[in-house]
């Protein structure tokens, strides 16, 4: 497939403000059962939330260059019933407004506490916060079942799209996250960076996985099944066309195998080596930073993969233009 940049950055960039404010909430439920040692300033969570509305303001933003009429892009969500493109169009905008409200109570100081269970005060904050997170997490699910759901690009027709949207969505986030805690000097630092090597190494074990996988799936599509006729030796010495066209252009990446894999090995060393390095020893002394390059490194490094994940998905209508 050829990899459209407005759709490369939308994934990106909204699953890391999913993931950042994921962050935000993991580090409000820690200081409300007493998890970390001193409570996070509000200004952490206020900025923190600022982030996560600019990062999906940005998404959203690029996504639009990817529609032809723009103007009826609220059409998309017509669908809901049946298309995952349409609830990721509802839960988007829902997950942001929730997300804002959530930092508004932070920022004017308004909690007030709606259950009492003897140690542990529910407050509103808290019970708003649990439904952004769990918006957040149906977002990764509409996002990886876009790709997921399509059955003949077998490349994305796994479970693993999902999980790997979310769980580097999550990485990005945490990762974001951690550089915020060290500069507002805050303890949730450590919880940060250590979720952030979890969901940074499982991330990698899930997508060698899915490489592996897709380096060796059986094609159900053929030369034979594409033209109907059954022959043991079909060879396509021509592309059927004098020139290009909307086909050749939108379903294929048009890049040497060289630069392909190029890609591959940056986004294998961006997104998970170089971040994993910076982030342990950021850590260890709390320095901004570092944690900060690894939050940046990361992202660069997603974007390569996001990248090479569209470019990888073999459509079957290529077997029509595999000449030139």
């Amino acid at each position: 497939m050829h990899p459209a940049f407005s759709v490369i950055f939308l994934t990106t960039l909204i699953g890391a403000g999913q993931g950042l404010f994921l962050a935000l909430y993991t580090g409000q439920v820690y200081n409300t059962f007493g998890v970390v040692g001193d409570a996070a300033p509000s200004s952490l969570y206020i900025a923190g939330t600022f982030l996560v509305l600019v990062l999906m303001g940005l998404g959203l933003f690029a996504s639009f260059f990817h529609l032809g009429r723009p103007e009826r892009a609220w059409r998309a969500a017509t669908k809901w019933k049946t298309s995952w493109l349409a609830r990721e169009v509802i839960v988007l905008p829902a997950f942001s407004g929730m997300a804002f409200i959530w930092g508004a109570l932070h920022y004017f100081n308004i909690d007030p506490v709606l259950v009492t269970t003897g140690t542990v005060d529910i407050s509103l904050s808290l019970v708003v916060g649990l439904l952004a997170g769990l918006l957040a997490l149906l977002l990764y699910l509409c996002t990886g079942m876009i790709y997921a759901a399509i059955k003949f690009i077998q490349e994305w027709a796994s479970p693993l799209t999902v999980i790997n949207y979310t769980l580097l969505g999550l990485a990005s986030g945490f990762s974001l996250a951690a550089a915020l805690a060290a500069w507002f000097g805050s303890s949730l630092t450590n919880a940060y960076a250590g979720w952030t090597l979890v969901f940074t190494l499982v991330g990698f074990g899930t997508r060698m996985f899915s490489l592996y996988r897709n380096g060796r799936i059986k094609r159900k599509s053929t030369a034979c099944t594409a033209i109907g006729v059954r022959h043991p030796k079909i060879r396509q010495i021509s592309q059927g066309a004098m020139g290009g066209s909307f086909n050749t252009r939108e379903f294929f990446h048009h890049k040497s195998p060289q630069f392909v894999q190029t890609v591959k090995v940056f986004f294998l060393i961006t997104v998970f080596i170089v971040p994993i390095t910076l982030v342990v020893i950021g850590w260890s002394n709390h320095l901004f930073t570092l944690l900060a390059a690894a939050a940046l490194v990361q992202y660069v490094g997603l974007l390569a993969e996001r990248w090479f994940f569209f470019a990888q998905a073999n459509h079957p209508q290529n077997l029509y233009y595999q000449a030139t």
